[in-house]
């Protein structure tokens, strides 16, 4: 019996206490090290909280200074009630060695914990789709595999690539542009600093699912949340 997909509010709701945060069908954080062995210990911690059934769910990505952590059914690409689950024995187990999980967001850390797309523009996805996915070496997401769906690396190490349909042709206009999905309270502040930095808000109509920004020769990138798309 299939169980009822949970909405993004239901997860996030379910892990933003544990100091996770649900970002573009994964959930995510880092924990704060001092060296690569420590960061093997979180990982060896992890791993064993995690168990036989959580191994396919969680992904390490282990540095000298900080184990990002990566929660998602490979099956469905969401999150699941395993995986909520699996978010609380881990950050437990984490504990235990006097650590936190900690999804980096206000300014803490180098950066909030994210998820980077790259969005193409296309008169014809279908025709433009085998190319990338053969150039790239990316392959299906899971439970997607029509010929507009996006396509993902499937040794999980480079952005997703999804495809935006186009009318008309825009020659004046990039036809390949970010998505940077952050933390649903991690959004003002990349803006802001975007803004900063030189930068331009081009919409924010479809907020807080996405704002429009460009770089002062137009260039386009999109700060996305998961809210406001249940």
């Amino acid at each position: 019996m299939n169980q009822k997909r949970l909405s993004r509010k239901e997860i996030s709701d379910a892990v933003d206490g544990l100091g996770w945060r649900f970002v573009l069908g994964v959930v995510r954080t880092s924990v704060p090290v001092t060296s690569l062995a420590q960061a093997a210990e979180v990982a060896a911690r992890a791993v064993a909280a995690a168990g036989e059934e959580g191994e396919a769910s969680l992904s390490l990505d282990v540095r000298k200074d900080q184990v990002i952590l990566t929660l998602q059914s490979l099956a469905t690409g969401w999150v699941t009630a395993l995986e909520l689950e699996l978010a609380h024995r881990v950050t437990a187990a984490v504990s235990e060695l006097g650590l936190r999980t900690d999804p980096g967001t206000g300014g803490q850390g180098p950066r909030s914990v994210q998820m980077v797309e790259i969005a193409i523009d296309a008169l014809d996805i279908a025709a433009i789709r085998p190319f990338w996915k053969a150039v790239m070496g990316y392959g299906d997401e899971a439970e997607a595999h029509g010929p507009d769906d996006p396509l993902v690396d499937p040794a999980a190490q480079g952005p997703a690539i999804w495809f935006q349909q186009m009318d008309a042709a825009r020659p004046q206009r990039n036809r390949i542009h970010f998505d940077i999905s952050v933390p649903h309270d991690e959004a003002a502040r990349r803006i802001g600093a975007a803004l900063a930095a030189g930068g331009v808000l081009l919409s924010d109509t479809a907020a807080p699912a996405f704002w429009v920004l460009a770089d002062a020769e137009g260039n386009e990138a999109c700060v996305t949340t998961w809210q406001g798309r249940d």
